[in-house]
């Protein structure tokens, strides 16, 4: 049970405590409710281009990293398609240093020309480096564009076009940061050797002042439910043949979410996993095998790849991973399967919440999601998935009209 307090700023800020007295650190996370799928369709990789620039420095603090580590702490940021996180670990002593750099780049960052064209260009070379000239790097692309015809998922967090990044001016990212880099669009969370009374006296001084933008209306196109399967031929200088399946599945709020989980957990959850027993060991079809799923918070997509083995044909490949998932909607699975899989589900969590840095990560997830004390729950809810609700999950899911092929075939 993770105990914690919560409390909101004036300007719409809320802020969340957790105490930890067994550890020297502290850790200051800021979590703002901004992804890649709020972005224009037409100016893509913002939140993206954002987690960079708000390293570039703000109107009093040139160089962020500077003075945090002279106070001896470390920090970094990611962004998915649902949010975007900044957070930074520090002796709990020096915490006020971590709430000055925070509020400052909240309050003021330095949209110079400068900064503005250093971050860009390291965008585009990861762009470049991860997506265009890796190989199998545009297999997501590709995937996304696919299954998602409305929704602002189809296209990735990095951008859906380099240009994008590459056209940015000042003004548009002015725009961007004005409308979703505020007080009353973020969550602070606090979690370490501190105490609430503290942590409140540092808010109001350094989060306090900074005014509320207009709030903002999330309104996103749903994606329609998909009516026939479709499928994408690619053919790229690679070494092996890869073939990818996506289907579409619930959000975080779906109450097949959890039972969702332990499914891709039997089929794709290490060695001793379905797909990897079966298409690997037994059959030798697949020289490697996985499935998972990204855990958004709108409807996403449970996903199966694998490449091939030298040989195998795409047809013999796919065939065999649809028998093992015919396996699941047809057979209720074993208790014990079922619990092996609740339980290793059990083991990563506990361990997860052992650091007060993931504990900061939880806590303002969960308050994204609408209550921080989710994140307590969220164990028994894994506990309540039946090998029943698991096969029940399957046959709505594993529907060929809800499927997106993706066969990536090597030129060689």
């Amino acid at each position: 049970m993770i105990q914690f307090e919560k409390f909101q700023l004036d300007n719409g800020l809320k802020v969340l405590v957790h105490q930890d007295t067994s550890t020297p650190m502290a850790v200051v996370n800021v979590l703002y409710n901004v992804g890649a799928k709020d972005e224009d369709p037409a100016k893509t990789g913002f939140a993206h281009l954002f987690e960079h620039l708000m390293f570039g420095g703000s109107v009093n603090i040139p160089v962020y990293d500077e003075p945090l580590q002279r106070a001896g702490g470390e920090n970094n940021a990611y962004t998915t398609n649902d949010l975007t996180n900044y957070y930074c670990q520090i002796p709990a002593e020096n915490i006020e240093t971590a709430f000055w750099l925070e509020s400052d780049r909240m309050l003021s960052l330095a949209f110079s020309k400068k900064s503005l064209e250093v971050q860009r260009k390291v965008v585009c070379e990861e762009f470049k480096e991860h997506y265009i000239n890796k190989p199998y790097g545009d297999t997501w692309h590709k995937m996304r564009s696919l299954a998602y015809t409305q929704h602002p998922y189809r296209w990735m967090t990095i951008g859906a076009s380099l240009a994008h990044v590459e056209d940015a001016t000042m003004e548009d990212v002015k725009d961007f940061f004005f409308k979703f880099y505020r007080p009353n669009n973020a969550i602070l969370v606090v979690t370490g050797n501190v105490q609430t009374e503290q942590v409140k006296q540092l808010a109001q001084k350094w989060f306090g002042p900074i005014p509320a933008g207009t709030a903002y209306e999330r309104n996103l196109p749903k994606e329609p439910v998909q009516e026939k399967s479709r499928s994408m031929d690619v053919r790229a200088d690679v070494p092996l043949d890869m073939l990818m399946m996506t289907w579409h599945m619930g959000g975080r709020f779906d109450e097949g979410y959890h039972a969702t989980d332990l499914i891709t957990e039997v089929l794709g959850g290490g060695a001793s996993a379905r797909l990897y027993e079966q298409l690997i060991k037994v059959k030798q079809i697949f020289s490697s095998i996985d499935c998972y799923h990204f855990g958004t918070v709108d409807p996403g997509l449970l996903v199966i790849e694998g490449k091939l083995v030298k040989g195998i044909s795409m047809t013999v490949a796919e065939k065999a991973v649809l028998e093992e998932v015919e396996k699941i909607k047809n057979d209720i699975l074993d208790a014990k399967e079922v619990q092996k899989v609740i339980n290793k589900t059990e083991s990563v969590i506990c361990f997860e919440d052992m650091s007060i840095m993931n504990r900061a990560h939880s806590l303002a997830y969960y308050e994204l999601l609408g209550d921080a004390d989710l994140m307590n729950k969220e164990l028994s809810l894994y506990q309540q998935v039946t090998p029943t609700m698991i096969q029940a999950t399957a046959q709505k899911i594993f529907q060929d009209n809800n499927r997106n092929t993706l066969y990536y075939y090597s030129k060689s």
